[in-house]
C-alpha cells in the first residue's frame, strides 16, 4: 500500500508540474542543438520549429525574403496546439523556435505558466560566423539582420550566452529549472 501511495503521489506530482521550455533566438544560436541536447539529458520530447514551417514560407526564406506576421501566424498557431496538446498529455516538451517578437511568444504561450522561454543571446558577428560554417539548412545568412531588426529581447525568459558551450548551456538550464 505505501509504495503504491508514494508512486501515485509523485504521478499526481509530475503531472501538477510538467513543463514546456521553448529555446528561442535568431537563426544560427543553437536552438535545434541545446533543445536535442536538453532532451537527451532530460528524456522530453523535442520539436523544431522548423519543421513546421509551410512550403511557401520555407521557399520564401530559401530566396532571402523576410517572413511577415501573416506569414507566421498560422505557424505559431500551430506550435502553440502543439504545447497545449503536449501540456494536456501531462507530457514535458522542449521546442526550438525563434519566438522573435512579444507578440509571438504571446500566441506560443497564452499566458500559461507552464510555458517557459530559453533565450539564447549572442553578438551579430558571433551568429554570423556561425549561419556562413551551416550548410543544409535552409535559412539564407542574409536574412539574419533582419531577424535581429525585429528581435524584442524577452524580460521573462531564462538568458543564456551563446558563447558558451552547447554542453555548459543546457547544464546552466537544467540547474536554472532545478532538475
Amino acid at each position: 500500500m505505501f509504495k503504491y501511495t508514494v508512486y501515485r503521489l509523485s504521478s499526481i506530482l509530475y503531472r501538477m508540474y510538467c513543463m514546456f521550455y521553448i529555446i528561442m533566438g535568431v537563426s544560427g544560436t543553437g536552438k535545434s542543438t541545446i533543445g536535442k541536447l536538453l532532451s537527451d539529458r532530460t528524456g522530453w520530447a523535442f520539436y523544431d520549429a522548423d519543421d513546421f514551417h509551410s512550403p511557401d514560407n520555407i521557399a520564401k526564406m530559401n530566396h532571402g525574403i523576410p517572413l511577415t506576421d501573416s506569414d507566421r501566424t498560422p505557424w505559431l498557431t500551430e506550435l502553440h496546439q502543439l504545447i497545449i496538446n503536449s501540456l494536456n498529455r501531462n507530457h514535458h516538451g522542449i521546442l526550438a523556435c525563434s519566438a522573435l517578437k512579444s507578440q509571438y511568444r504571446q500566441i506560443l504561450r497564452q499566458n500559461n505558466s507552464q510555458v517557459v522561454f530559453v533565450y539564447l543571446r549572442g553578438s551579430y558577428d558571433c551568429i554570423q560566423s556561425r549561419i556562413q560554417q551551416r550548410t543544409g539548412h535552409f535559412m539564407n545568412s542574409g536574412l539574419l539582420q533582419s531577424q535581429f531588426d525585429i528581435l524584442e529581447e524577452p524580460q521573462d525568459a531564462l538568458i543564456m550566452d551563446v558563447s558558451l558551450t552547447p554542453e555548459k548551456i543546457v547544464q546552466e538550464i537544467l540547474n536554472q529549472i532545478n532538475y
